[in-house]
């Protein structure tokens, strides 16, 4: 007998996800739930569809999937776990850090239950391999890391829920950036010291539309972010460098395909004056991290395996360096009061 699974959000990405559900041996969906249904129905298959996730609760479900705005993923999620159900929640975790630490308390209360959150990035074959090769050692110990994620501000950015504070809690850095910081945490580390400049002065929106970071964590990795909503091209590129070459990450498969190619450039050092005198280019074609992060989800389930990527911890360690980088900007903290993340009381 398949599991059960209810999807609360019914958008873009909950209709991406059921299609990997459905897709998976263990897993059926048997309701979903989002605002635009203004009372309950049934779609041509059976799926049940309520307008509200309390009513998505009240269904016999052993699954949730959580794919909302912001400021009801944790309250959801919680929810979910409360209700004994395992749980798999799109990223960012929260709004806040308080928000994420909620859910983590209450998840400590479920040892049994699953808990998942959607950093989908480590799933694409670029990243698993430049994961390898970093585990390899064949390039030596990291040094820096640099990435750029960016997108056009046009849409949704500067529409809709996203662009505003009390239902989103941040901008284009908690929306898009902490991917890329996620990816910087998973190949070096988290890192503690933070200086930034955050603005929003293109957009005007009451969210930052820029952040630039510059952190350094406890083994002297330095790592530089620019998360931005006035990059007019799309454009996702993370360079890592090591004492004996470096990797860059270029281009992302997407659903909006407008990343460009996925590619993963590998360089090592040698005597030539230019330092590298040979790159090897790897292109891929085919994005099957959704499919892979939702199997992934639920043979942790069916098999009682611990969850490898996204765990509650590093969807916690991910937000705390969201708002360290918040907070490291005087103004941009002042402006709207910003706690310091790492405060016990925060």
């Amino acid at each position: 007998m398949k599991l059960k699974v209810g999807i609360a959000g019914f958008g873009i990405v909950g209709k991406r996800r059921r299609l990997n559900i459905d897709n998976n041996p263990y897993l059926q969906t048997v309701a979903v739930c989002d605002q635009t249904y203004e009372k309950q129905c049934t779609l041509s298959d059976g799926v049940r569809c309520y307008p509200k996730y309390q009513n998505l609760l009240e269904e016999n479900l052993d699954i949730l999937f959580v794919s909302l705005p912001n400021y009801l993923v944790s309250e959801v999620t919680i929810a979910g776990l409360k209700k004994g159900l395992h749980v798999f929640c799109e990223k960012p975790p929260g709004m806040s850090v308080k928000n994420v630490q909620k859910v983590l308390e209450t998840k400590q209360k479920f040892p049994a239950l699953k808990l998942k959150y959607g950093f989908n990035h480590r799933y694409h074959n670029s990243v698993k391999d430049a994961l390898r090769i970093l585990k390899s050692k064949e390039l030596g110990e990291v040094i820096n890391l640099r990435g750029v994620y960016g997108k056009s501000g046009i849409v949704p950015f500067a529409s809709g829920w996203r662009a505003e504070r009390e239902f989103a809690g941040g901008g284009i850095l908690l929306d898009q950036g902490i991917h890329m910081l996620d990816l910087i945490q998973l190949f070096s580390g988290d890192f503690l010291e933070v200086k930034s400049y955050i603005s929003n002065d293109y957009w005007g929106c009451d969210v930052e539309d820029n952040a630039f970071a510059i952190m350094q964590n406890d083994k002297g990795i330095i790592a530089m972010l620019h998360s931005t909503a006035t990059q007019w091209q799309h454009l996702f590129s993370l360079n890592i460098f090591f004492t004996e070459g470096y990797l860059r990450l270029s281009g992302i498969l997407s659903g909006s395909k407008s990343y460009g190619q996925e590619r993963l450039l590998i360089g090592r050092r040698n005597n030539s004056s230019t330092g590298s005198n040979q790159e090897e280019t790897i292109t891929y074609l085919e994005d099957n991290s959704w499919r892979d992060e939702v199997n992934e989800f639920a043979d942790a389930i069916v098999n009682n395996k611990n969850i490898k990527s996204g765990t509650i911890e590093q969807a916690l360690t991910a937000i705390k360096l969201v708002f360290r980088i918040y907070w490291a900007d005087k103004i941009w903290r002042g402006k709207w009061n910003i706690p310091n993340p790492d405060q016990k009381n925060y």
